[in-house]
């Protein structure tokens, strides 16, 4: 009678993993998923390795190239290569500190080369470097890495309030020029009301002192023409004097405790028109002089 080799039975492995099958301790086969027979007890499965894409979070506290300190969170997408599950199986003991330690290496070597505001624009590039460093690396291990990416960079506290009060800062600059400009366009804009509003008011002085004397010359040329042997100044003295009369007649109406009363009476105009004909006589004199 043959001598008993063992028995056969069946292991299960589930979809997305692979087995890894030792006989006496030596490794003997891979199983794929499915009811998969093994040669019991020589043979046995010593492990089902997933083959679902797994990610490993690697912290990362660094410099910068203007000496200031950031720490990035980097995100690794890892998976087993099924062809090569030996290598990930019997040649690495802990693919997540093989994988920490490259990340560490490529961090450390590429953002000392760039200044904080570089670095924010430069998370692309520092997620690149380390896929490109473990891809040819973890390759021959057996693990593919499908994609890296830098979830997040922070600073120190006291940096970013800095950052932000900088920022701040700016912005208020902005909004101080921008009010003073305000400011000054109103002030321009008043001041060119005003210089337009005195410039209307003096055409309507001269318009009216113009409409005055064109009045006066009527009524001097027309009463002269009436009145046989008046003279212009008999006219005038007849007109100031009646302009007199007017103004004490509505000073008795709207006066007021303020108003200043005046020597009249018969001939005070002409004493008046003496007293101005002779202040613009001295003043054209002492022009001339």
């Amino acid at each position: 009678m043959a001598p008993c080799t063992g028995c056969c039975c069946f292991v299960c492995v589930r979809t997305a993993e692979v087995g890894v099958v030792e006989q006496c301790g030596k490794f003997h086969s891979l199983k794929s998923s499915g009811c998969q027979p093994v040669l019991w007890p020589f043979q046995e499965l010593k492990t089902r390795m997933s083959l679902r894409v797994q990610q490993l979070d690697v912290s990362v506290e660094t410099k910068t190239k203007d000496s200031v300190f950031v720490n990035l969170l980097i995100a690794v997408h890892y998976m087993v290569i099924p062809e090569k599950a030996f290598n990930a199986y019997y040649l690495l003991d802990n693919p997540h500190s093989q994988i920490t330690s490259y990340v560490f290496d490529v961090v450390r070597s590429t953002i000392p080369k760039l200044t904080l505001d570089e670095t924010f624009l430069a998370k692309d590039d520092v997620a690149h470097a380390v896929r490109d460093q473990l891809k040819d690396v973890m390759e021959k291990y057996g693990y593919m890495i499908t994609k890296a990416l830098v979830v997040d960079l922070n600073p120190d506290n006291k940096v970013k309030a800095a950052m932000n009060d900088i920022n701040a800062q700016k912005r208020l600059k902005e909004a101080t020029l921008e009010k003073a400009e305000g400011e000054k366009i109103i002030l321009v804009k008043a001041a060119e009301a005003d210089a337009e509003s005195k410039y209307l008011s003096g055409l309507g002085v001269a318009r009216q002192r113009h409409a005055i004397v064109s009045g006066l010359k009527e009524s001097v040329t027309g009463f002269a023409e009436e009145v046989s042997g008046a003279t212009p100044k008999d006219v005038m003295d007849i007109l100031l004097l009646t302009q007199y009369f007017d103004m004490l007649r509505d000073v008795g109406q709207h006066g007021s405790g303020k108003t200043l009363f005046m020597n009249h009476g018969p001939g005070t105009v002409t004493e008046l028109q003496g007293n101005m004909r002779s202040s613009l006589m001295k003043s054209m004199i002492n022009t001339k002089a």
